[in-house]
């Protein structure tokens, strides 16, 4: 069996950032997600989706996102119950998340849209979390150079300058 979703949409607001009894870090928000087909031709729909991330991811969601971010979220759909206050039992569908993409940069000048190349892994069933990924090698000295920008990671749109003796193949 197979419980695997890959979502991608904006931020409906900013993550709220909690901590368990045992101090562990869970950070939830909501993704807009385009509907890929509209009823009304002049309107799209959206779909909101509840999402939930755990421990390092946690709180790297909680510093970096924000309202209207777009993200890319993967992880398994959880659907968990719970009685109310008036004794009925409410049923939750969410994604729990293990790998959460920053889809853009804080700060988009000119309306370009860069790539944050932070990713998250961790896991809401008590593995490790952190994050990682991207490319090291994204930036040469040569694309840099000339530049006023003091991010090493920012994409300027050029091409990247790699020699073949600098692949591992």
């Amino acid at each position: 069996m197979l419980n695997r979703v890959i979502l991608i949409g904006r931020l409906t607001k900013d993550p709220e950032l909690r901590y368990t009894p045992q101090g562990v870090a869970v950070a939830q928000f909501t993704l807009a997600v385009d509907r890929g087909f509209s009823s009304n031709k002049e309107e799209r729909e959206a779909d909101f989706i509840p999402v939930v991330v755990w421990r390092q991811l946690a709180e790297t969601c909680a510093n970096y996102l924000r309202k209207g971010r777009l993200a890319a979220v993967e992880g398994r759909i959880q659907v968990r119950n719970y009685d109310n206050n008036e004794g009925r039992r409410v049923y939750v569908t969410e994604v729990i998340a293990d790998n959460v993409r920053f889809l853009e940069s804080a700060n988009r000048e000119g309306g370009g849209q860069a790539r944050d190349e932070f990713a998250g892994s961790g896991s809401g069933n008590g593995s490790g979390g952190g994050y990682g990924g991207g490319n090291a090698n994204r930036n040469s000295g040569a694309r840099n150079s000339g530049s006023n920008n003091n991010d090493p990671f920012a994409d300027d749109g050029r091409p990247i300058d790699i020699s073949d003796d600098d692949l591992p193949f």
